[in-house]
């Protein structure tokens, strides 16, 4: 989970620039970015799973990794994509911190996971230190903000949640290469019917190499390795443990903006990603319900 959200946490700067806007119109508009990054990791989980252990999946299984796919993978892109590419960088990272918070609470629900008052403390102590940071940042982005971006970055927000929880028990019984190739088949088939136009109206030749580079690096980091490694760590862990790690993200972005010499970092800073990851450390430390129900019996 350390793996996939420091490369999450750079994805967003990265992302930006590679988005058609009016601050880059050179770009690629998010619904033919989405497409090629569902495809291309598809293609990438296929070709990877070749040399993995084959597992038979049953039909009723592959339908629940469509849903699956639907709330983690399609929505979840698309929607962050399509948002990142009308507000700030800034927006996308503080939206990003309430995926704990959300995951924690439909943990409750679906896996009847008890909210601690250490795990809920451990939340509440990492997203004041992310949105801290971010804020302290705040001053170096000229992107301005928009509702309609901030909403859809939201939507995503929730339905990444959603997945995390409502499929855990799905992910944990495959393994991640099997789980993604699925996963990513589905998505792309629907994103290649749905974004066709997109995609023909895109002019991929006139496309700079800075643009080249960034979709590369969505394609293969903050897909294919992020993806591979998320399956892992829902086998291991707790959904509300997986979902903490989103504020690694905004500390990944700070510390990328301070070592291109566009922000600096100071005490305060320091203090906000001590605040983050005693957060992900508390969360780590509570109680599961199988370790309080152990607790009861043996008491």
């Amino acid at each position: 989970m350390w793996v996939a959200n420091i490369i999450w946490g750079l994805n967003a700067p990265i992302c930006k620039q590679v988005l058609q806007s009016a601050a880059n119109p050179e770009g690629i508009s998010p619904f033919a970015l989405s497409a090629c990054r569902m495809a291309g990791a598809a293609a990438l989980f296929w070709v990877a799973s070749l040399f993995m252990p084959r597992e038979r999946v049953p039909l009723r299984d592959l339908g629940l990794l469509l849903l699956a796919s639907v709330f983690g993978i399609q929505f979840n892109q698309l929607l962050y994509l399509w948002g990142l590419s009308l507000t700030s960088p800034i927006d996308a990272s503080i939206i990003s911190t309430l995926v704990p918070i959300l995951t924690m609470v439909l943990a409750a629900v679906f896996l009847r996971e008890p909210i601690t008052w250490l795990k809920a403390g451990g939340v509440a102590l990492g997203c004041v230190g992310a949105v801290m940071l971010v804020v302290m940042s705040h001053r170096t982005t000229a992107v301005a903000s928009s509702l309609m971006g901030n909403t859809l970055c939201i939507i995503s927000a929730i339905s990444f949640a959603f997945y995390l929880t409502a499929f855990r028990n799905l992910i944990v019984r495959y393994s991640p290469f099997t789980v993604m190739k699925w996963m990513f088949l589905f998505a792309a088939v629907v994103a290649l019917v749905i974004y066709r136009k997109p995609l023909a109206e895109t002019d991929f030749a006139a496309l700079p190499t800075s643009v080249w580079m960034g979709a590369v690096y969505v394609i293969v980091c903050s897909t294919f390795l992020s993806y591979l490694c998320v399956p892992i760590g829902q086998r291991y862990l707790r959904p509300t443990v997986v979902a903490m790690y989103n504020y690694v993200q905004p500390v990944v972005a700070v510390l990328f903006s301070v070592a291109l010499g566009l922000d600096v970092f100071g005490l305060p800073k320091a203090a906000a990603a001590l605040c983050v990851f005693m957060g992900v450390w508390l969360v780590t430390q509570s109680k599961s319900r199988r370790e309080m129900e152990k607790l009861k019996v043996e008491s």
